[in-house]
């Protein structure tokens, strides 16, 4: 059976169509009811217009949202056969429920059957409408439903738009209530015949009739009627209650195209009305030979504030960085949102040196900092350049060649502009395959770790050993964290990882243990992403009674960036992980970040100084003055000084001499599988 799938936002639009439709025909009904003779009876064919037609547009905008591996086409007869049964079923059903001081069973029944059989019938004469073969296989079971909702919702209209056609004190909050019913369950009708149509997998659509871009003008320009038939009938009416419908109806066609059209948290064009532009862009350009530029873009640092300040923070992130795009544009320009943090500009007449000078200063201007609350939030921002009709003549060729160099620009470091070229496509597939490999490796068991020792500065023996993630590719040997672990954290399969690591350390410690080295602890660091997760705390409870092991030889080390974005927080969690017993490293410490001062009100059991802060350490200068004065303080805190990085002997005696209780480094031992351990340190370095 073919796959289909559907547009969130068109499903939408057609629920908010639907109530509209509903609403119309149930103010129109009263309208009917407070006039008389002949100008009643003229309310009766534009009310059955705007709701037959609103039923209608209802149904082929769910069918614009139903998206198929196919280019759909619609028969015209059809179609437009389908919209005169919904308008003369509408119109009729009205008559039947507003023309008439009394509604007796019989004229609802009568009234229900009509507009219940238009309902039906114009659902399946526009799903025949679709120019598909082989044809459609029918769940009569469904259609049945769909048949039984379709009639009842019709009662259910026709009864309404009678009680409530009297304009009483709070029948406005009434009807639209009501109109709510009637929409959602003439909708649920629609849905249900949609369910019960199944598509061959080996479906072929005619080459004749509608495409669905046109049908979506036809049916944007078909509803977008339904406010002119109403305002010809509030110029006939010639009442104020008229007037006030009018403006109601303008006001939702506009929502329903802003819905449509724009990205509901920044106001921008969104990728509808990107690929419209765009599309008439190039038609321009390439009919007047003038150049045109589409750059893709993409914040970096974009998730880690999310998952440090919450999602709410992230969106006001989002809009400022939109306004700010938009303040450092030209006026020519369009500025539009994809989703997410990814953002696209087209430039309309910018040769190469005009591209790259607008590129440039959108990176410099992003790279300032967002205040925002009581926070002080950096992004930065990565560029990709495609230029018409150098790197391509359709828009779909340019979006995809723009994306590829805005990877690229990523992959060179972030924070800065590319202009495509064509080898920036075997990279960006390199990396979208290593993406995919990436999901299969936890259950091909292809992760591996490593393990570095640590050892007290007052013999050669181990302490205990850091836990170092590698990765064995299949085809591509051994890989190293920052060759995976970025593209991890971006599609949240870190914290699945972060849970694996911490079970996999636990489970060779105890190996260890039950080998002859109870001595010995393991340290494991922890994602930004893992640190926030809710459920931290039962995995470490869990992996350490899994494998038996006493919780103060499991180290966990948290970065110290993560630990300043919110101290509040970091506080709560790392004194329920100190509360179960396991020890508490603040890693990369140095780097700017916290101080010791704001440190005490952790519950953190050692401090590791980042290895670009001991490389620098010479044994006369003021930063060996700075490291005593800290070691002072640690100690006073109960802190243990972990020094990582060691390569030299230099190093070694200056760190020995300054205090150190730890060291960590490639001169001492260097990260190794745990079936090397036992003997690299029989024999040691």
């Amino acid at each position: 059976m073919l796959m289909v799938n559907w547009d969130g936002i068109l499903v939408t639009v057609s629920l908010i169509v639907a109530f509209i439709a509903s609403f119309t025909a149930l103010d129109i009904a009263g309208r009917m009811a407070a006039v008389r003779g002949r100008r009643a009876l003229l309310w009766l064919p534009g009310g059955g217009a705007a709701m037959g037609i609103g039923i209608w547009a209802m149904h082929f905008i769910g069918m614009l949202a139903m998206m198929m591996p196919l280019t759909t086409r619609y028969d015209i007869p059809l179609t437009l056969g389908s919209l005169l049964l919904a308008i003369v079923g509408s119109a009729t059903a009205l008559w039947f429920a507003a023309s008439r001081a009394v509604l007796t069973l019989r004229r609802w029944l009568a009234g229900t059957l009509t507009l219940g059989g238009s309902i039906i019938g114009m659902h399946y004469i526009g799903m025949r409408a679709l120019l598909i073969s082989p044809a459609i296989r029918w769940d009569a079971l469904l259609v049945a439903v769909s048949c039984v909702v379709a009639i009842g919702a019709s009662g259910l209209a026709l009864w309404l738009a009678f009680h409530l056609r009297r304009n009483l004190r709070g029948v406005l909050l009434l009807r639209l209530g009501a109109a709510l019913v009637m929409g959602i369950a003439v909708a649920g009708m629609h849905y249900i015949g949609m369910a019960a149509a199944h598509f061959s997998t080996h479906s072929m659509i005619e080459h004749q009739g509608f495409s669905a871009q046109g049908l979506a003008v036809w049916v944007t320009i078909i509803t977008l009627s339904i406010l002119g038939l109403t305002l010809l009938a509030s110029m006939l009416d010639a009442q104020l209650q008229a007037a006030k419908l009018a403006y109601r109806l303008t006001r939702a066609n506009r929502e329903l195209k802003q819905l449509a059209m724009r990205d509901g948290l920044t106001g921008l064009p969104n990728r509808i009305m990107l690929e419209q532009q765009l599309d008439r862009s190039l038609r321009r350009a390439s009919r007047e030979d003038h150049p045109l530029a589409l750059m893709f873009m993409d914040l970096d640092g974009f998730k880690a504030v999310n998952d440090a300040w919450g999602h709410h923070i992230g969106d006001r992130l989002l809009r400022a960085v939109a306004e700010r795009l938009n303040d450092n544009l030209p006026e020519t320009a369009m500025l539009a949102r994809l989703g997410g943090d990814e953002f696209v500009v087209m430039l309309n007449e910018a040769n190469r040196a005009q591209a790259g000078q607008v590129a440039g200063t959108l990176v410099k201007a992003i790279d300032a900092p967002f205040d925002l609350a009581r926070y002080q939030l950096r992004v930065s921002l990565s560029v990709g350049i495609a230029l018409f009709p150098e790197h391509g003549r359709t828009r779909k060729i340019l979006m995809l060649n723009a994306d590829a160099a805005m990877y690229h620009t990523k992959q060179s470091g972030r924070n800065g502009w590319h202009f495509f070229e064509p080898a920036m496509h075997t990279l960006t597939q390199h990396q979208l395959q290593l993406a995919t490999d990436l999901w299969a490796a936890l259950d091909r068991q292809e992760l591996r770790l490593f393990y570095q020792p640590q050892f007290s500065t007052g013999n050669q023996q181990p302490l205990g050993f850091e836990a170092l993630l590698r990765w064995q590719h299949p085809t591509r040997g051994l890989l190293t964290p920052e060759k995976f672990l970025a593209r991890a954290e971006k599609t949240g399969l870190i914290v699945s990882i972060g849970n694996w690591v911490i079970n996999e350390a636990c489970r060779q410690l105890r190996q260890w243990h039950t080998g002859g080295h109870p001595e010995w602890s393991v340290a494991v660091n922890l994602s930004a992403l893992q640190f926030q997760q809710h459920d931290l705390l039962n995995t470490v409870r869990d992996a350490l009674a899994r494998h038996q092991l006493p919780a103060g030889s499991l180290t966990l080390e948290i970065a110290e960036s993560v630990t300043m974005r919110d101290p509040a927080f970091s506080q709560q969690i790392i004194a329920a992980l100190a509360s179960l017993g396991v020890r508490i490293a603040i890693d990369n410490f140095g780097i700017g970040y916290a101080n010791l001062l704001q440190l005490k009100h952790l519950a953190a059991s050692e401090l590791k100084i980042d290895r670009n802060f001991i490389n620098s350490l010479r044994a006369d200068s003021e930063d060996a003055t700075v490291v005593r004065a800290m070691l002072t303080m640690a100690h006073g805190l109960n802190l243990d000084m972990v020094a990582e990085g060691v390569e030299t002997a230099e190093q070694q005696q200056l760190l020995t001499r300054l205090g150190f209780t730890t060291l960590q480094g490639y001169l001492l031992g260097k990260p190794l599988p745990a079936e090397r351990v036992a003997q690299a340190i029989a024999s040691p370095p």
